[in-house]
């Protein structure tokens, strides 16, 4: 069937489907409008409610057509004008957490040294300055040297209350013996929020019950 999903594309189109699974039977209301050697519904849709699936990836280059059809969900779909620039991203950003946080208000941010949350942190930061307290957890993972890295980048460079925690006996004792990718993930998220559980509980009794605080997490939405 025809979908203004792949409106204006050719009717054939290389792209990147790294699953092995596919989908064999179509929800209540969907017709399958692309299918591939393997994949009867590598595309579905169910127009009246302007829901769409895809068994590929239209976001990574060797997907054929992959941004216009990103284009056509979100400008010939969605309505976006696509007008946005992200010229004023960081002053709107900071001026808002501004607003949010108050001026007597206290954030707690988990930092792992990465991008999500670095680009996170340094708007609280220069919202807020030192009312933002930042939690790195050495969980003993890492490659040789990188917690200095990051300990120095933000601390000291960046000027960011850091608060380093070398939890590296409580992770490693978690994960001894155990060859279980799924329970070696749910063992280390375990662990990562008993600790920033406990580094939040001493803040919250240094920055009083009166104060209010907030959690900045940078990651991807998937994630949370």
């Amino acid at each position: 069937a025809e979908s203004p999903l792949f409106a204006g594309l050719p009717p054939a189109l290389t792209v990147w489907m790294s699953h092995g699974d596919r989908v064999e039977r179509l929800p209540d209301g969907f017709l399958s409008v692309a299918n591939s050697s393997n994949s009867p519904l590598a595309a579905i849709a169910d127009e009246a409610r302007r829901i769409y699936g895809l068994q590929f990836h239209p976001e990574v280059v060797h997907t054929e057509h992959g941004r216009d059809i990103l284009a056509n969900f979100v400008k010939g779909i969605c309505g976006c004008r696509g007008d946005w620039t992200a010229g004023n991203f960081i002053q709107e950003s900071v001026e808002r957490i501004r607003a949010q946080v108050g001026p007597q208000g206290h954030v707690i941010c988990g930092l792992s040294g990465g991008v999500d949350s670095a680009v996170a942190a340094t708007l609280v930061h220069r919202a807020i300055g030192d009312r933002l307290a930042c939690v790195f957890v050495d969980h003993g993972l890492l490659r040789q040297g990188e917690p200095e890295q990051v300990v120095d980048t933000f601390e000291r460079h960046q000027g960011m209350r850091l608060i380093a925690v070398d939890a590296k006996e409580e992770f490693l004792s978690d994960l001894a013996d155990v060859t279980d990718p799924e329970r070696k993930r749910k063992l280390i998220g375990n662990r990562f929020v008993r600790v920033f559980e406990s580094e939040a509980a001493r803040l919250a009794g240094e920055w009083g019950v009166e104060a209010p605080a907030f959690l900045a997490q940078g990651t991807l939405y998937p994630d949370v």
